[in-house]
């Protein structure tokens, strides 16, 4: 929901002197200049202006606003491209030159993380440049623009009440209208006969093929009592429930996560699942026969909120969870760890670095299960991070106290 520190925003408008509150999921800060930009702006000078810093306040047509976004995303795009191929060029050149095989090979692994920070710094431009196409709305998320949708509901489910007039970037009030068609209609789970209702701002899960992995793997002997650490959506706590336990707790420190969950237990008459705002491990609960957990893949810093899902900043939550686990478990109880090794392809993490983690927090590795990336990227050669993406390995570890 909305922070509770308010920010407004000051403008000129017809010789008029304007305000309105300021509202940003992306953290951008309130727009230090703006002009007044309609159906007769060029792309090209939105464009400029954007990445001038001058912030675009429309006042045309609404689908013309974002016929304008879709051209700004594509001379980002170009930019990008042109950008990513001197740079493909540099380190192929690199390598290149190096003296043999061995030191071709080693020239051309110390690119990877840099492309990814690069990629990331990419991207946080592109999400600069895109969050200046601003919109004023009227208190209750109303618009005069031609053709402008009713987006009321849309947007108090995002961003809560608001009896003030505000102003936003079209991009993410396109991510609230967005959201809200994900809620209405679902997002089909392969594997199992259900769909996910993800909220806004909460990571939905587009990827599916973790969830064969909960299927296969055999439950521990004795397990009654599970736990869903950093729910989400609900997903992995309904598979568990679905398998037959006869008490889950699922928990999650965002009050975001924690209504889209509590939604999605709702539509499916879950009565044995439970729910509980808590940084990681739940209390005044009873210990668990099984814990499981999905933590962010990337350890890397969260540029917003709507990231959190994404990147955990120097793979605290990880660490967190993998030293708590132990203490809450039951005799003979059992850990499933979800995560994906992109980051050692990345070279953002290793394999020891999280095999020692493994070790420190007393637990040891019982089995493994993997599968393989399904997803468009993984299949992309034409994406700068192919080669990592390609080699991706998802994996269930369960592990057990040492």
């Amino acid at each position: 929901m909305l922070a509770t520190e308010k920010q407004y925003v000051h403008w000129q408008q017809n010789q008029n002197s304007r305000s309105a509150r300021w509202l940003s999921e992306s953290n951008q800060l309130p727009p230090a200049r703006i002009v007044l930009v309609d159906d007769k702006t060029t792309a090209d000078q939105a464009y400029r202006l954007a990445c001038e810093g001058t912030s675009l306040l429309w006042n045309g047509d609404f689908h013309n606003a974002r016929q304008l976004l879709q051209a700004l995303t594509r001379r980002i795009e170009r930019t990008n491209k042109r950008s990513e191929q001197r740079k493909t060029s540099k380190a192929a050149t690199a390598a290149d030159n190096a003296d043999d095989t061995t030191n071709q090979s080693l020239a051309t692994a110390k690119q990877i993380p840099n492309l990814f920070h690069q990629q990331r710094q990419a991207q946080a431009q592109r999400s600069r440049i895109l969050s200046r196409l601003l919109l004023e709305l009227a208190p209750g998320y109303s618009s005069q623009l031609r053709r402008a949708p009713d987006m009321t509901a849309a947007c108090t489910a995002a961003f809560g009440e608001l009896d003030e007039p505000c102003l936003l970037s079209f991009r993410d009030l396109q991510g609230a209208l967005g959201a809200a068609q994900w809620r209405a209609k679902g997002v089909p789970i392969k594997g199992l006969d259900l769909s996910i209702f993800p909220h806004y701002g909460v990571f939905a899960p587009t990827r599916h093929e973790y969830v064969q992995l909960l299927l296969d793997a055999p439950l521990p002997a004795s397990c009654d009592v599970a736990f869903d650490i950093g729910s989400g959506t609900g997903l992995l706590a309904i598979i568990l429930a679905q398998r037959g336990l006869k008490q889950v707790i699922a928990t999650d420190l965002n009050p975001r996560a924690m209504a889209c969950a509590s939604d999605n237990f709702t539509r499916l008459g879950l009565s044995n699942v439970q729910l509980q705002q808590a940084d990681l491990f739940p209390t005044a609960a009873p210990l668990a026969n099984l814990i499981v957990c999905n933590p962010p893949w990337l350890p890397a810093k969260p540029s917003s909120p709507l990231e959190y899902a994404v990147y955990d900043a120097n793979s605290a939550m990880l660490r967190g969870f993998l030293q708590g686990a132990k203490q809450h478990l039951a005799a003979q109880g059992e850990v499933w760890l979800i995560l994906s090794d992109l980051a050692e392809h990345l070279q953002l993490r290793t394999r020891d670095e999280l095999l020692g983690w493994f070790v420190a927090a007393g637990l040891a590795v019982k089995y493994r299960l993997d599968t393989r990336p399904k997803h468009g990227r993984s299949q992309d050669d034409t994406d700068p991070l192919f080669a990592a993406r390609s080699s991706e390995v998802t994996s269930l570890w369960c592990l057990q106290p040492a």
